[in-house]
């Protein structure tokens, strides 16, 4: 089995491509026994077709998804888990503000913690971004019940049983560390680097993901309290 999937959704990112694909590939040289990286097109209307294909096409370790049209980020991060085939799964964006050398900041909990969730500190976003961030993150966790600083942080990295527990819905992607606590995994934050975004806009507007998201909040509240986990003893047979 590949040690490592490095699953990025994209959508209209053809200036961060490259950048993406070498900074990943300059991080795991060396570092890690195998890999592949898994980059999820999510209806692109730009370039980024083009010069995925042509970079699968130079490097077997990459694995190129292309939907039909813009699904958006959950579908594209669940496309890439279901078709990563690594025991370790990350996840982070195609627009470089997290760093893929934070995977090994992430990597030496993953040994006794099932899911560990990036935490950016020292964001390099606007003010209002900052704080629309920081009051997003107290909304879904006082409706959840939760106590994760950064469900946002693009930056991921789980077991394969994680990603294979998930059923998401759209709009589930803000909350990966909830659901995993909620498949009866453990969860830890690790704090990494943000980097400013070089190139292109971000494709999510505030105040629409702000409302959605409080709306998801509150549907994961209500699957928290109905979910079902068990046990069963194999010792008394």
């Amino acid at each position: 089995m590949i040690r490592l999937s490095v699953v990025v959704p994209v959508y209209n990112e053809e200036d961060n491509i490259n950048d993406l694909y070498w900074s990943i590939t300059e991080a795991l040289s060396g570092r890690i026994e195998s890999y592949e990286i898994v980059l999820v097109n999510d209806g692109s209307k730009d370039r980024s077709s083009l010069l995925l294909n042509e970079i699968a096409r130079l490097d077997p370790a990459v694995k190129v998804i292309h939907f039909k049209r813009n699904y958006g980020q959950t579908a594209a991060i669940s496309a890439g888990i279901k078709s990563s085939t690594g025991g370790l799964i990350a996840l982070m964006d195609a627009d470089l503000e997290t760093d893929p050398r934070d995977i090994f900041r992430l990597m030496p909990f993953i040994e006794r913690i099932n899911f560990v969730n990036g935490r950016r500190l020292e964001r390099k976003d606007t003010g209002l971004k900052r704080i629309s961030s920081r009051l997003g993150n107290g909304i879904r966790n006082w409706i959840t019940g939760e106590a994760v600083y950064d469900t946002g942080c693009p930056m991921k990295l789980f077991t394969r049983e994680v990603g294979d527990s998930f059923h998401l819905y759209n709009g589930m992607h803000r909350f990966l560390p909830t659901l995993a606590k909620m498949n009866g995994f453990s969860v830890v934050e690790v704090t990494v680097t943000h980097q400013i975004r070089k190139h292109g806009v971000s494709k999510y507007g505030i105040w629409k993901s702000g409302c959605t998201g409080v709306m998801d909040a509150m549907v994961i509240g209500w699957l928290k309290k109905r979910g079902i986990l068990y046990q069963i003893n194999n010792e008394s047979r």
